[in-house]
């Protein structure tokens, strides 16, 4: 049973619940503006591609008919949306990060409450997710900080997050009554539902489900509800028709070098953590089975195994390091023993939120512009990227673009294809010889013919950027001066 929550002032318990409604706020006028960078563009032509064709979209960024991890059960809904109501896929995107933060917000309210009675609690646990971080900025899929938030809060990340949380707080709830055979067989499913919306994330989740069982020391009976809830989630993951979910355990030697960078400057870039370190470990010596003290102990192991054996892609198991971190510096502002302790405790989180805060206030500027901005903060503020709806009036959907990799991880988002993936496709046989041409077509010293025939083998209909030749007629030019070409096949003269 919880215990009952320490007295406060009613002053104490508003004024994270206030910060906390504010930060809601914020997200909700950066969904309006929904800045792109990143993943956006591959997730917009994911939505793309459903909503052209439910039940046989293809290869979201190639012209290729080959499955992929992104049609996810929640995508296939915002397919499904935009092809029944007509909205355009950025639209769509706005409705999914509204879902997104709300069920990431209500699902902190839920998983806190199951470790605290106090009112506070919850507020303090979101802000501590979104500002205890480190002086260093850091965005990342799958990661809550505010700016990376603000960035991928239409991403299936959110989504997929916001499921883990609610997952968890059924889950402790049900380890702690005596619930029925639906209720586990339900926990199976969302189980299954959360690894084929975001595999990662999914990780992440079973090792916070992972760590309630061990701390709830499950009898027999109990254990054989947690087996059946595994095996039903295993057999929907097997039955999943959009791709072959067990064929990604096969596929992380293409995602190492992306996912090196997750190992670097780990003081800066998550330093004020350990804070809720330091929590965890008082943690500890009230209880050797606390849930968060596990669920980061597990977290730990992933993230370090990962490390030593170079399996880098493992590093996207360390939100499972930062959130019961996070969480147990909020809940230590209300669980402490006596009143002066909890008073000095609140005292150094409320700093250490401010520097977390101040590190990334440049948000602000996807909510307001920058232009809004007072000058300390403009400087915090990274611009988002411009995107490519100028080449839209001319470029159909379905038409092959010759492009490099930085606008061929956007252009597929308005329904054209590139000649290659601007993002690792393991489920693309031909992805690495896709690149290569690519490299080739841009490469100096490739010669007209050369150019030529790497545009014939690919079907490609227009080319962005790079030398002019006989058989390209210059159609546009983009904000930064890239040129659009119409390919019109011709043989060299």
């Amino acid at each position: 049973m919880r215990a009952a929550p320490p007295r406060t002032t009613s002053a104490g318990r508003a004024l994270p619940q206030v910060a906390a409604a504010l930060v809601l706020a914020l997200m909700l006028l950066v969904v309006v503006r929904l800045p792109w960078a990143g993943d956006l563009g591959m997730h917009a032509a994911t939505v793309q591609r459903l909503r052209y064709s439910l039940l046989h979209p293809g290869n979201p960024l190639v012209d290729a008919d080959t499955p992929s991890p992104y049609y996810s059960p929640w995508m296939l809904v915002l397919g499904a949306v935009a092809k029944l109501t007509g909205l355009s896929v950025f639209v769509v995107l706005r409705l999914a990060a509204l879902v997104g933060l709300g069920l990431l917000a209500t699902g902190v309210w839920r998983y806190v409450r199951t470790l605290s009675a106090h009112r506070a609690a919850p507020a303090l646990a979101l802000l501590c997710l979104v500002f205890l971080w480190g002086p260093v900025l850091f965005n990342w899929s799958g990661f809550l900080g505010l700016n990376s938030l603000a960035l991928t809060v239409s991403y299936p990340s959110v989504f997929a997050l916001g499921l883990s949380f609610h997952f968890w707080a059924w889950l402790t709830g049900a380890l702690r009554g005596e619930s029925g055979w639906g209720t586990w067989l339900g926990l199976g499913c969302l189980w299954a539902l959360i690894l084929l919306c975001h595999q990662f994330t999914g990780v992440v989740a079973s090792l916070g489900a992972l760590a309630a069982v061990i701390a709830a020391r499950p009898g027999r009976r109990a254990l054989l509800r947690v087996g059946a809830a595994l095996a039903l989630g295993v057999v929907v993951l097997w039955l999943w028709p959009y791709y072959d979910f067990f064929a990604l355990f096969s596929a992380g030697a293409d995602l190492e070098a992306i996912h090196r960078p997750l190992y670097d400057h780990l003081l800066g870039r998550f330093g004020l953590v350990l804070l809720g370190v330091a929590a965890l470990a008082l943690r500890l010596r009230r209880d050797r089975r606390d849930p968060l003290v596990l669920f980061f102990l597990l977290g730990v192991l992933v993230f370090a195994a990962g490390g030593l054996t170079g399996h880098y892609s493992w590093g996207r198991a360390l939100p499972a390091v930062l959130i019961p971190a996070q969480l147990a510096a909020a809940l230590e502002v209300v669980s402490a023993g006596r009143r002066a302790v909890r008073a000095g405790w609140a005292c150094v989180l409320g700093a250490t939120l401010v520097v977390g805060a101040w590190t990334q206030a440049g948000t602000l500027g996807y909510a307001v512009g920058r232009d809004a901005l007072p000058s300390a903060v403009a400087a915090k503020y990274r611009a988002p990227w411009v995107g490519y709806h100028w080449i839209t009036p001319w470029v159909r959907y379905g038409d092959v673009v010759m492009a490099r990799t930085f606008p061929a991880r956007q252009i597929p988002a308005y329904g054209p294809y590139t000649v290659a993936p601007g993002y690792p496709d393991v489920f693309l046989p031909d992805a690495s010889s896709r690149d290569a041409a690519v490299r080739r077509y841009f490469a100096a010293g490739t010669s007209p013919s050369g150019r030529l025939a790497i545009l014939r083998a690919y079907g490609a209909h227009w080319v962005l950027g790079g030398p002019p030749a006989p058989w390209l007629h210059q159609i546009t030019k983009g904000p930064s001066g890239q040129s659009l070409y119409e390919f019109q096949d011709r043989p060299v003269p």
